[in-house]
């Protein structure tokens, strides 16, 4: 029994990442139908970020030897900088364009930006160590839990509830909800469609940076090509719980988190180097049963 619990600790730590990830991932789709691969590249950004620009093979920390809370506010900072920035240089200029050739600019955006990061501090992976008192382990009940699971997890609970809250109680929600349910009569209602754009992308870059710092905290590895397997995670949990839903995109973030960790820990060993092809085959089944997703919008059925 102890051993499930674990189990399940580590699958809700695990989905709660790849949640944080479909997060931004739906929150751009919802308004633009925008499906942002660059998105893992966000978050290799605000990784890198944390050290000097330097070619050379040992990491020297530059943002991530700032304090914690101005390290997070530098982090969140860069973030969104650069959701924002690739909204002004890159999609902006592409509105009017269907949804397959924005997903296919996004592969593109992704791509110029793993080689601009090759460029600047070179391909190897570097190691970098920051936060290590989150690594440490706490004894609760029997169960050894890891600080950062709990921090992870609960990030995630109070990312999902502060955008949920903005989305319904302030005015600048209001118009993302509206924009989400049918763009072009929010643009005739008043709602400001460039500014609703941006936010959604600022919003997006700071679950980038959030993710981010969670994942090098954890991994203690850099390397240009970091959030592509993150990226792959949150589609699949954006798909799985819905189009354009928050909600969704958590649950399916969990979902996707439980099923790699079980597999994970309940598979023959010589088994589970197939861990991930047993979890797309399963993707595949749900999306048999429920094409929509756990949660069904109404907006959304006819792309599906």
């Amino acid at each position: 029994m102890t051993h499930f619990l674990q189990t399940v600790i580590d699958a809700l730590s695990l989905g709660s990442l790849y949640a944080l990830a479909a997060l931004g991932i739906g929150l751009l789709f919802g308004i633009m139908r925008l499906i942002n691969f660059a998105h893992g590249d966000f978050i290799a950004i605000v990784a890198y970020a944390l050290i000097v620009p330097s070619l050379d093979v040992t990491a020297r920390l530059f943002i991530g030897n700032f304090s914690w809370p101005i390290l997070l506010m530098a982090v969140m900072t860069v973030g969104i900088v650069v959701a924002l920035s690739a909204n002004a240089l890159v999609f902006r200029r592409m509105r009017s364009a269907s949804p397959q050739n924005l997903m296919v600019v996004s592969f593109a955006l992704g791509y110029v930006i793993q080689n601009l990061l090759m460029m600047v501090y070179g391909a190897r992976p570097k190691g970098v160590g920051i936060w290590s008192s989150l690594t440490q382990v706490a004894e609760v009940a029997g169960l050894r839990v890891p600080l950062l699971q709990a921090v992870t997890i609960g990030a995630t609970v109070f990312l999902l509830l502060a955008i949920l809250a903005f989305m319904r109680l302030t005015p600048y929600g209001v118009q993302m909800r509206a924009a989400a349910e049918d763009f072009k009569m929010a643009r005739y209602l008043g709602v400001r469609a460039e500014f609703v754009i941006g936010l959604a992308f600022a919003i997006s870059g700071l679950l980038a940076a959030v993710v981010s710092l969670l994942f090098v905290v954890q991994t203690g590895v850099l390397s240009p090509t970091m959030g592509v397997n993150i990226v792959i995670f949150a589609f699949i949990a954006t798909v799985i719980g819905g189009m354009g839903s928050l909600v969704g995109a958590v649950l399916g973030g969990l979902a996707v988190g439980a099923a790699t960790s079980l597999l994970q820990a309940y598979l023959p060993a010589d088994i589970r180097p197939f861990r991930d092809t047993i979890v797309f085959a399963l993707v595949i089944v749900l999306l048999l049963v429920r094409p929509s997703g756990l949660i069904r919008l109404k907006q959304f059925e006819e792309r599906v």
